[in-house]
């Protein structure tokens, strides 16, 4: 699997996910097998007038190969933000038209950018000139059920200069209810000549050989089913390169993956912005466990690592 001239050791990746796939995340995916990653998405206007925060996103470490995302509705704006991109060294710069974000989505960017082809086209052309690194594309099934142009706008981008095309199941109507559409992935794959990366509802072994069996796409992006599961990528990899099946992880794996995850985010960002963000995180970590909503009623009141720390000390000495 190659975009450009950058190889791939594996085909599960993982998905840019606003608020949750930030360095630190990353980071510790990759350490469990995702073989690509991107950053959270990042206003194109924002960057280009020196936004601090938006810069903040864009910090990579040594999660690489890792693309740089960003999004709006202006081709200069967008090329001049891919440019600014370059000083973080992203290995790629994805271009986001898939997010189903009100914020996002009706002012311009994102998915209705799905509801302009041409405008889409103009971006694509106009960043993929301003950089001499591959130029990506994320994009959704259509805006909704009447208006489903995946394959034309696929088209489109390939011939604008994109180098893939990662495409999720679904319209930006359906947000993430329902079930992807592999059909149309299937399609857009047959469209165009450049790799094509399948995303939605691909959380496990089973799926993600399905996904690929399918639609007959080049890699896989996995996003929710990342979430307190960054297992999922080595068993993804074992499954498909070696078709060995692996444990899942046990109560205590996961308690002390959570811990290492949390800890690396107080590294980049404090313990006070840590903390709140560990809320959301540990919801998934402890997901299925006994007491599952009594724990998060809990978690939701921390405000210190050392409250983390023996609550998953106290979790594990229960189950094991």
């Amino acid at each position: 699997m190659k975009i450009g001239k950058i190889e791939f050791k594996h085909i599960a990746f993982l998905a840019p996910m606003a608020g949750i796939a930030d360095r630190a995340f990353r980071e510790l995916c990759v350490s469990h097998g995702a073989a690509y990653t991107v950053t959270e998405m990042v206003s194109s206007k924002g960057l280009t007038l020196g936004d601090r925060k938006s810069g903040e996103l864009l910090k990579i470490g040594d999660e690489r190969p890792t693309g740089a995302q960003i999004f709006g509705d202006d081709p200069e704006i967008m090329a001049r933000a891919a440019i600014k991109c370059l000083e973080y060294n992203p290995q790629i710069i994805d271009i986001n038209m898939g997010c189903p974000a009100p914020k996002v989505a009706m002012n311009g960017g994102g998915a209705s950018l799905m509801k302009k082809p041409e405008l889409a086209f103009e971006i694509v052309k106009a960043v993929a000139e301003a950089v001499d690194i591959p130029v990506t594309v994320k994009m959704r099934k259509g805006w909704d059920d009447d208006s489903v142009n995946a394959v034309e706008l696929s088209e489109l981008c390939e011939k604008a200069g994109a180098a893939a095309i990662a495409i999720h199941g679904r319209t930006r109507k359906e947000m993430y209810s329902g079930s992807a559409d592999l059909e149309i992935i299937k399609e857009v794959k047959r469209a165009v000549g450049i790799p094509v990366i399948g995303n939605g509802d691909v959380n496990d072994e089973q799926s993600a050989a399905i996904m690929l069996e399918k639609t007959g796409c080049d890699a896989l992006m996995i996003g929710r089913g990342a979430l307190g599961n960054p297992f999922v990528f080595g068993k993804i990899n074992a499954y498909l390169d070696e078709c060995r099946v692996l444990p899942d992880p046990s109560v205590t794996q996961k308690m002390t993956t959570m811990l290492k995850h949390i800890e690396k985010i107080i590294e980049y960002k404090g313990e006070y912005t840590a903390m709140r963000e560990a809320r959301h995180h540990a919801a998934y970590y402890t997901k299925g466990m006994r007491g599952g909503a009594a724990l998060r009623k809990e978690i939701a009141g921390f405000e210190y690592f050392e409250q983390l720390q023996e609550l998953a000390f106290r979790i594990v000495k229960e189950y094991e």
